[in-house]
């Protein structure tokens, strides 16, 4: 069977993405289903940046359904100092059965594609997150019952996250408004493809700079930090850039009342979010935490079975 990777949302289908979701809500609820599922499996994870719930939810993951992991952080590997990414690559595939990875450059995580003759999941790159995306999208249609028709309101950087949420909730019909300031918008060639699908999809995209303009529908409020992992140093000049893009109660009282709150984590209290809104009722960032496990059983499901165990 011919190898298939997963690096963005846009590499699966609409009813890709719907059996997806459909599937890791029945792994949740039996958490015994695939337990041999990669039985004499083995799967790389390797990463450039530091990670709590992109590493652990996959090596749990990966334990859950029977296979095994090794960990292989920046300084065992070195990708571009002690060895070219296609050298790495090469070499992995004849050991391992599959790659994850969390790189800083997105452009690595396609050479590793490129040269690898095992499946790589794209664990996160500077330009996209999606798994993240697919566990956003899985927990916001675990407490609404739907996403189609949904109004989803951004609040942020156009960093990511933003474009992978923006391309799941496109193609399944979600409406997106999203507030960024000027300057710190999406990606333009992405967010291109994002409108076009969201036309096809009948789903409103909106992108402003004004986040007061973008919540009075919203079902739920999204933020994320103001500064991305290698933006640091650009903190103090984002912070006033942003200061006007808070998730606060003052926001969240513009929104319908059953507005949920959603950040992918970790957060910034006191800039992006504060504590009273992120600790509040309506939050349900530790859903969506916990939603990255499930979500990632299903995925490792699908590419490596092509169907769900039954």
């Amino acid at each position: 069977m011919m190898k298939r990777d997963f690096l963005t949302v846009a590499d699966l289908r609409e009813d890709e993405v719907r059996t997806l979701l459909r599937e890791t809500a029945r792994l949740k609820r039996r958490r015994t289903i695939g337990r041999h599922a990669l039985a004499n499996r083995t799967i790389a994870l390797v990463f450039e940046k530091p990670s709590l719930r992109t590493r652990v939810s996959f090596e749990v993951a990966i334990r859950q359904l029977g296979g095994s992991s090794i960990f292989l952080g920046p300084d065992e590997v070195q990708l571009g100092e002690r060895e070219p990414i296609k050298d790495v690559a090469r070499t992995l595939s004849r050991y391992v059965d599959a790659i994850v990875l969390r790189m800083l450059r997105h452009r690595q995580v396609e050479g590793f594609a490129r040269y690898a003759s095992v499946p790589i999941l794209n664990g996160l790159s500077e330009l996209h997150h999606p798994c993240q995306a697919l566990a956003d999208l899985f927990t916001i249609q675990e407490r609404f019952g739907k996403l189609k028709g949904l109004v989803i309101s951004y609040i942020g950087d156009g960093n990511n996250v933003l474009h992978s949420l923006s391309q799941g909730a496109s193609l399944l019909g979600a409406n997106l408004h999203v507030a960024t300031p000027n300057g710190y918008r999406p990606d333009r060639g992405i967010w291109s493809q994002v409108v076009r699908q969201a036309k096809a999809h009948h789903a409103r995209i909106v992108l402003r700079d004004d986040p007061e303009a973008v919540v009075s529908r919203a079902d739920v409020i999204y933020t994320d930090v103001w500064a991305s992992m290698g933006d640091e140093q650009e903190q103090g000049i984002r912070r006033k850039a942003f200061r006007q893009f808070q998730v606060n109660r003052k926001l969240l009282r513009l929104a319908k009342p059953h507005c949920l709150v959603m950040h992918c984590l970790p957060a910034h209290r006191g800039e992006e979010i504060t504590e009273n809104v992120l600790e509040g009722p309506r939050s349900i960032v530790f859903d969506q935490a916990e939603n990255r496990l499930h979500v990632q059983k299903a995925l490792l499901l699908m590419l490596f079975a092509g169907k769900m165990p039954r």
